[in-house]
């Protein structure tokens, strides 16, 4: 076992490492910023560094500033959270190349699944249902109608090396197709360095299901059941749950025997999440992300599971705590995530924070790097806490949310906590009766916008 870990990250998540290396007896360094000297995650940790000025693109995502940490304090592993370094295979490789042990996928397995095209292709080999569409590429508007007459209207175009919805454009019949093309393309190439799209069917009301996996790097894997995802906004999640309301057990055992094989087929390790379109009882892939999800807590909170020591054990070489028959599911958890963003557009409120208070409770967790007089940088994300809430069935789970959304109190800055409130009072989401396009929908009508 690891005797130090460093922890590439921030905030939030950052903090949900330290815990977690506490409860193992691990010490743990966290690396800053100059804008998080004072940060909740940086008094938590055993060390700190500080790994450069407040831009991210010169601290937390200088890989010579966290190799170079790394070394000084002696760090023999690296956690890296989520978002920033997670899922870069190059990062990884260095890693590889210096002897430190990342606590994730190989740079091999990164690099497979962040190609949208390589992800699907392997996919479909391992027998992953997937969504109708081009067989790679597209690399021009000819061959873009050529591939829609194929599949059908309407279609989606997408980046190769997309992700967080840029580059995405929906064409619903061919004279909306050659501006989807050239937007797609032109965003893609801002975004990501990288024009290259590719096109899938678009499904009218699909769900997002995504299944948790965990493989031990040795051919043997499991399933940790499914997460709903479908309330998003622009493509990103504000509210997930499990089990997945829309899904029934044996739709789950049969989709998630067929992921858990497909990881271990591929000797992946640690924690993974493949991400699937689902509608009219049809899975159909779309991604896989290579790292912990911002939404893991919902997975943990129903079976009982700690995935952030799981993913520290296997990439010690230790063998996974469970095997498939051990992993039941116990009730319902839904997270919110809690944003400093003022309604109705969602534009990004840093500030201080004047007063703060969690709420609590039997079933009730908060995953927040908050405390009072904490100023919110504006340097980073707009996440500023995760609640989560188990109850015994979906109901008692929606009652215990409205609870704590009640209880909890963030002053000084704006936050989407009214949003959740309203939600929750909608018959839809009272009733689990959503899709993908639900939310936007609900606010262009309640808000004119989206």
């Amino acid at each position: 076992m690891f005797d130090k870990i460093l922890i590439a990250n921030r905030g939030e998540i950052a903090l949900r490492v330290i815990r977690a290396c506490r409860e193992m007896g691990i010490a743990s360094v966290a690396v800053h910023s100059t804008a998080d000297a004072d940060a909740m995650h940086v008094r938590m940790a055993d060390e700190s560094v500080c790994i450069g000025p407040n831009p991210s693109s010169e601290s937390y995502l200088s890989i010579p500033a966290i190799v170079s940490a790394c070394e000084i304090t002696g760090a023999q592993a690296i956690h890296p959270g989520y978002g920033f370094l997670s899922e870069n295979a190059n990062f990884v490789q260095v890693l590889e190349d210096h002897g430190i042990t990342f606590i994730g996928p190989s740079s091999d397995h990164i690099r497979i699944m962040g190609d949208k095209i390589t992800a699907k292709d392997t996919m479909k080999k391992l027998g992953v249902p997937c969504v109708p569409g081009s067989a790679g590429g597209v690399a021009d508007v000819v061959e873009a109608k050529r591939v829609a007459a194929e599949i059908g209207y309407p279609i989606i175009i997408k980046a190769t090396a997309g992700g967080g919805g840029r580059g995405m454009k929906v064409a619903r019949d061919e004279s909306e197709l050659e501006v989807a093309f050239r937007t797609a393309r032109s965003e893609a190439k801002a975004a990501f360095g990288n024009d290259e799209v590719y096109m899938e069917k678009y499904l009218q009301r699909p769900r997002h299901i995504e299944i948790q996996v965990f493989g031990d790097g040795k051919g043997r894997a499991v399933h940790l059941g499914e997460r709903d995802c479908s309330l998003q906004r622009r493509h990103q999640k504000v509210f997930e749950e499990a089990p997945g309301p829309c899904i029934t057990a044996e739709q789950r055992a049969r989709i998630g025997k067929v992921c858990a094989d497909a990881v271990a087929a591929i000797d992946y390790i640690g924690a993974g999440t493949i991400e699937f379109l689902f509608e009219d009882g049809e899975f159909y892939f779309i991604e896989m992300n290579t790292r912990l999800q911002v939404e893991h807590p919902v997975t943990e909170t129903i079976f009982g599971v700690d995935l952030v020591r799981e993913q520290i054990r296997v990439a010690a070489g230790l063998p996974m705590d469970f095997v498939q028959e051990d992993l039941t599911i116990r009730g319902h958890a839904i997270e919110v995530r809690i944003n400093a963003e003022k309604l109705p557009n969602f534009s990004p409120c840093p500030g201080r924070i004047s007063q703060y208070h969690a709420p609590g409770g039997l079933g009730v967790r908060m995953d927040s790097a908050l405390y009072d007089g904490y100023t919110i940088p504006p340097y980073y994300d707009s996440l500023i806490g995760k609640l989560i809430v188990q109850g015994r069935d979906r109901d008692e789970a929606l009652a215990r949310l409205n609870r704590a959304l009640d209880e909890l109190i963030v002053d000084g800055v704006d936050t989407t906590v009214p949003l959740f409130r309203a939600l929750l009072a909608e018959p839809d989401i009272q009733n689990g009766n959503y899709s993908i396009h639900w939310l936007e929908k609900w606010l262009a009508a309640t808000f004119g916008q989206a």
